[in-house]
């Protein structure tokens, strides 16, 4: 599996696990090959419905508005994703 595929299968893993929480802005942050584990880290962020500023505030401030970022271990080997968890570090 290439970058593009292991980024690819986190995306789509992310997009449905939290579907019915109608995510917005999911994004690419950073990628990683762990080749001791044979799986990719991707880390993703996107946006949630409570965490969007109110419609009164500016157009940057919106930009900036929170994000989660989620780090997605993907299988090399089968292209699977093992777990996802929170990116420490993020505030």
């Amino acid at each position: 599996m290439d970058v593009k595929e292991a980024v690819a299968a986190a995306k789509k893993y992310i997009a449905e696990l939290f579907a019915q929480e109608n995510i917005t802005r999911l994004g690419l942050e950073e990628v990683e090959f762990d080749e001791q584990e044979g799986e990719w880290r991707v880390t993703v962020g996107f946006s949630r419905p409570w965490d969007a500023p109110s419609a009164l505030l500016s157009i940057t401030q919106q930009l900036n508005s929170p994000r989660s970022y989620k780090v997605v271990r993907i299988s090399d080997a089968t292209g699977a994703a093992l777990s996802v968890k929170n990116r420490e570090g993020v505030s």
